[in-house]
């Protein structure tokens, strides 16, 4: 007969140490796991990237809801534990639920601190720390501007460099004189603090914050020294503390965290602790390598398997603070140690690396981490390293196999250093398990599952096992498109075309979706790839699209909606503005704004409105809801600018014309600036075009909100036909190869700027694309006069409900 055990904490520490046990002896216990958060274990790594706008949730789930029913887990979400009663080895819920056990894990991690200052209560002042946090910022930076996050070490600056990618207006106040100070020397905070300026951040050092303004919602921040400064929204984020409450009322040992064993068992030995929550010899750990190490040692002891015990952990950290790569180990401070440095300003490079008898003790890098894991090795073994030239161990690209000598390396080599996942254990998942995709090595091994950093390293590694029988195609990274299918979307719209799939239902029905309903993210994508494929045959599925496409309109947080209609290249005349003037007096709009993309926004419409503005506007959608081409910025050109070489304004409304209502893997903004002065900010849009003496430069891959990029020249031609040829062939080869929700600028880096140049220099293949994307859109209908028209349609959008 099995054993009880319950698993308190449904996070990243607690459900990998399941995952070890299930690996170790599956059949031991029958497992119950309590979660507080109302969702399956996601990775808490990623929670900036939701933040940024470059992942959803459904993106950052470690195990989804299936994995815990194929394995007989039985989870409680949304539903803490709140009473643990050791006598009668049983746990009480939040909802009443007993649960008895015959081993308990506690896996609670931490609370993030907030300062105990008065005003800490008000609205608008939140901690980051779980996807509920995510959610606050996301929503105030609809209607506030200002925000200030107290605390500068990573937490607070990737919360800061989210906000900005809200829009918001953000200042980091931080105690110290510099950033980041439990990771970096002054040196590459100081360097980090530019980057970080550059991007709009500022920045107040040396500042104590003694209160939070307002009356009810926050107002600003004041400091010690009598300063203040403004605020709408405040993030606190200057450190966490170990969630022991459980522990200490049911009378287990507790320090600064539940104190544990070697085997992490608590002072009752049926009880164990692990991750934020566990204190092992007297240290806390709060990054997730030396968890999951906990969790490997655990696991094995509680099944009652024989394992080395857990000595305590090297620690590193190896991140992208806001674009900028920075890894830190060991020590990192100068103090009865010998110093290397390279320091190259004009790069933006910094490495330092740091001696003790013979020995690398600490490594700080800035800018180029490339030999992270490398020196970590050398660390974490305390390798002797006097037969080796100091400086050659920062010279790795005069040496360009020292970092990825995967002969010379041992097995015991760590490659995932989040997951501590060593060579030996890569290899033999490839020549015993048969591995031959990074994807396949994540899941037999859990390498590149966390951050994803190693992935490079992974297929380097792959190739190098494999030798000759390495095929780069079949080996190349292809995630499932969701967590309901095993399948990646080349094999999806493969499997469509040759299986003859029309509906959404029948893809996931015949590939043997797990969930047969699908999901959020696969729905719409499906929609997308099915249009595309097969768009004169395709019925398109409003059901599967996202609520603002479904009704034409962005929704807001109070839940009205906003309209924008479209006005070719941002020109407009009396007449429309007339129109949208009335209509905003007569359904009482709340706000005109006028838009980054030339246009009027009319916001705070209440969803019965929409049928009858639009109706009453009679005036093309804009798109500005849509994963489709939005609009096409124009400067005034040579018809008033006295620079204009090129007439920008004819040429964006030429553009938006040609390929409006176009649908898109994500969102497509277009530019177009009549001289080199960029006036309409073409390098950094989707496609930008730039007039110059004899003819137009196009420019690609541009992103001027999250991440930041400018765009690559795609190629210069002389006529207008041609900027509208080589347009048409660019965003359908986007449409063909891109990623459902996969922007422009991570699709060019992806398959590469020369790969997209060679395709388009084929006259026959700009001919071809051209082609499909005119029969694309010769389907394509504006939605409002189609919903007018169809009373079926219209029914359907009076059914649609708010989510």
């Amino acid at each position: 007969m099995k054993q009880r055990l319950v698993l308190i904490g449904n996070g990243m520490a607690g459900v990998r140490t399941i995952e070890e046990i299930l690996k170790a002896d599956p059949a031991k216990y029958e497992i119950t796991i309590f979660g507080k958060e109302p969702y399956p274990n996601y990775n808490r790594i990623q929670l900036s990237s939701v933040l940024q706008g470059n992942m959803k949730l459904d993106d950052i789930v470690i195990n989804s809801w299936e994995w815990y029913k194929q394995n007989g887990i039985q989870l409680y979400t949304g539903e803490a534990v709140v009473q643990i009663d050791r006598e009668a080895r049983a746990v009480l819920s939040s909802t009443g639920r007993r649960v008895s056990y015959d081993k308990l894990i506690i896996a609670t991690g931490s609370h993030p601190f907030i300062l105990p200052m008065p005003g800490h209560d008000k609205e608008g002042v939140i901690a980051f720390r779980d996807i509920m946090d995510c959610e606050t910022m996301i929503e105030t930076a609809k209607q506030y501007r200002k925000a200030v996050v107290i605390g500068g070490g990573l937490l607070g600056l990737e919360a800061a460099r989210g906000l900005l990618n809200l829009n918001m207006e953000v200042t980091v106040v931080h105690i110290t004189h510099y950033l980041m100070e439990r990771q970096l020397d002054e040196t590459a905070a100081r360097m980090l603090q530019g980057e970080l300026e550059r991007q709009g951040m500022k920045f107040l050092l040396q500042k104590q914050t003694s209160k939070i303004l307002g009356r009810k919602r926050v107002t600003g921040v004041a400091f010690a020294d009598g300063s203040t400064e403004k605020a709408d929204l405040v993030v606190m984020a200057v450190g966490i503390r170990p969630n022991v409450e459980l522990a200490q009322a049911c009378g287990l040992e507790v320090n600064r965290g539940i104190v544990v064993n070697d085997h992490l068992q608590s002072s009752d030995p049926d009880i164990y602790a692990v991750g934020e929550c566990a204190e092992h010899r007297e240290i806390v750990y709060g990054l997730v390598a030396p968890l999951y190490e906990q969790g490997k040692v655990l696991a094995r002891h509680i099944v009652g398997q024989p394992t080395e015990p857990y000595t305590g952990s090297v620690t590193f950290t190896s991140l992208k603070v806001s674009g900028v790569d920075v890894f830190s180990a060991g020590e990192f401070r100068d103090g009865h140690t010998q110093a290397l440095r390279i320091h190259d300003e004009t790069q933006g490079v910094y490495k330092k690396l740091l001696f003790r008898q013979e020995r690398i003790v600490g490594a700080v890098l800035f800018g180029d981490t490339s030999e992270g894991q490398r020196l970590f090795s050398l660390i974490r073994k305390q390798t002797n390293i006097s037969a080796m030239q100091r400086v050659s161990l920062l010279n790795v690209a005069d040496a360009p196999d020292a970092g990825m000598d995967f002969s010379a390396m041992p097995d015991d080599e760590i490659i995932c250093g989040c997951n501590g996942v060593a060579k030996g254990t890569i290899v033999e998942a490839i020549e015993q398990q048969g591995c031959r995709t990074v994807d396949q090595i994540k899941g037999c091994t859990n390498a590149s599952r966390s951050c994803g950093r190693c992935k490079t390293d992974v297929a380097k590694l792959l190739e190098h096992v494999l030798g000759d029988g390495y095929d780069p195609a079949a080996a190349a990274v292809k995630e499932a498109i969701c967590g309901c299918t095993d399948l990646s979307r080349e094999q999806v719209l493969a499997h469509i075309q040759e299986k003859g799939l029309r509906t959404t239902r029948e893809v996931m029905h015949v590939l043997g979706w797990h969930n047969i309903e699908g999901c959020s993210k696969c729905r719409p994508a499906l929609n997308y790839y099915l249009g595309m494929l097969f768009p004169t045959q395709y019925e398109d599925e409003g059901e599967s699209r996202f609520i603002n496409e479904r009704v034409h309109a962005n929704i807001q947080r109070d839940g009205t909606f906003s309209v924008v209609p479209r006005m070719y290249g941002g020109v407009t005349n009396s007449e429309q503005l007339r129109k949208i003037a009335d209509i905003a007096d007569r359904y009482e709009v709340k706000m005109l704004k006028v838009t980054g993309g030339q246009r009027i926004d009319l916001l705070g419409v209440k969803k019965e409105d929409l049928p009858k503005i639009w109706e009453e506007l009679d005036m093309p959608s804009g798109y500005a809801y849509g994963k489709a081409i939005r609009t096409v910025k124009t400067c005034v050109g040579t018809d008033f600018c006295r620079f204009g070489t090129q007439d920008s304004i004819q040429m964006g409304i030429d553009l938006e014309k040609r390929f409006e209502r176009l649908n898109t893997p994500h969102k497509v903004k277009m530019a177009v600036s009549g001289c080199p002065r960029n006036c309409a900010e073409s390098g950094i849009k989707d496609m930008g075009v730039v007039g110059i003496d004899g003819g137009w430069e196009l420019y690609v891959g541009g992103n001027g909100g999250v991440d930041l990029r400018g765009g690559d020249l795609l190629c210069t031609v002389k006529t207008p036909e041609e900027v509208i040829e080589y347009t048409g062939a660019y965003l359908q080869y986007y449409r063909e190869t891109a990623k459902y929700l996969e922007r422009t600028s991570h699709w060019i880096e992806r398959v590469g700027l020369k790969h997209v140049q060679d395709v388009l220099a084929d006259r026959v293949k700009r001919k071809e694309l051209n082609g499909r994307i005119d029969l694309a859109l010769s389907v394509t209908k504006d939605p409002w006069k189609e919903r007018i028209e169809n009373r079926t349609l219209r029914e359907q959008f009076d059914k649609v409900t708010v989510e």
